[in-house]
């Protein structure tokens, strides 16, 4: 696979999801066909994996190799590939990083290290992220958690990151509280050497988008990457009319793939693409245990709403 070698993070970017048999091992030839399904959509930036999305936390090493060989087979070609650094120690984040540059991937989403919720320096977020930076000189996103969660970078943080490692070019930013989401988006962006911010925040993109974000990477996109890649293009056009269509839309599929518990929000996305006829079977892997059969007939209801799903198809599908 080629890498991109001019790839800055921004633009449209899906998280892909990832399936698996019954027997939880990997569905790679559904995951050929959800990779190409998705990257067939028009006005794509890149696409990522190894991540929340691709249930990154049940898969070994060699499963997150395959699913980069993957992925570079189906859709290197033609869109960046944005690799995963999920791990709670710096010596496997760098392991990662060189992986994920040796098979091909334009960039890095690195996540926060776990125990960092028991509090973190700005030197050992420092040093985490240099040694990721040494061991790889792709582009590097910074995952930013809510700061309540203890996995959040602080605003000083961040500054320091920014200026000692030359390879972050953008943030994922999950920052839920909008002020301080609009202050990152209006700091970030305006520095000498810019900062993209790619909002995660899907369940109120509209929102976010407007504040100014060069991108957004999410997880949804893996079901409604047309409607995110229109909605974008919407409000960067400046015209409010199409975006607020365009968000109507999307808006049933957010309230139900975002409801609570929230960790079920991919297991949901999962369950949209088998009632779409994209998907087989909506298989995850422990702890997560598939939703209820009311919960798959909501998610029905809000693809129907969305447009996403004729009424007629979804009663046939309801009574099968």
């Amino acid at each position: 696979m080629s890498r991109h070698p001019d790839f800055v993070p921004h633009g449209v970017i899906p998280a892909a999801l990832l399936p698996f048999h019954d027997d939880l091992s990997i569905d790679e030839p559904g995951f050929r066909a959800h990779l190409r399904d998705v990257a067939s959509v028009q006005g794509l930036s890149a696409i990522t994996i190894n991540a929340h999305s691709t249930e990154v936390a049940s898969c070994t090493d060699d499963e997150q190799r395959r699913v980069m060989e993957i992925t570079g087979e189906e859709v290197g070609g033609t869109l960046p590939v944005i690799h995963g650094v999920w791990a709670d120690g710096s010596l496997q984040a760098a392991r990662i990083a060189r992986q994920a540059q040796a098979g091909g991937a334009s960039a890095l989403l690195v996540f926060p290290p776990a125990p960092f919720t028991l509090g973190q320096s700005p030197a050992m977020a420092l040093a985490h992220f240099k040694a990721i930076a040494d061991a790889s000189d792709l582009p590097i996103i910074v995952f930013q958690y809510p700061l309540a969660s203890g996995q959040g970078y602080p605003a000083a943080t961040l500054e320091r990151l920014f200026d000692e490692v030359p390879t972050i070019r953008a943030i994922k930013d999950w920052t839920p509280i909008v002020p301080q989401h609009e202050s990152q988006i209006r700091s970030l962006q305006g520095r000498a050497r810019p900062i993209n911010v790619l909002s995660t925040n899907s369940a109120w993109l509209l929102s976010s988008l407007v504040l100014g974000c060069n991108g957004l990477l999410s997880g949804s996109g893996s079901v409604i990457a047309d409607l995110q890649a229109r909605l974008y293009r919407a409000v960067k056009a400046n015209d409010l009319a199409e975006a607020r269509r365009l968000n109507d839309r999307i808006y049933p599929t957010a309230r139900v793939f975002y409801a609570d518990p929230f960790i079920d929000l991919h297991n949901r996305m999962k369950e949209a693409l088998v009632l779409l006829g994209k998907l087989p079977r909506a298989v995850v892997r422990p702890p997560l245990v598939k939703i209820s059969d009311a919960e798959i007939a909501r998610i029905r209801d809000a693809l129907v709403e969305a447009g996403l799903l004729g009424a007629q198809t979804a009663q046939g599908r309801n009574a099968a």
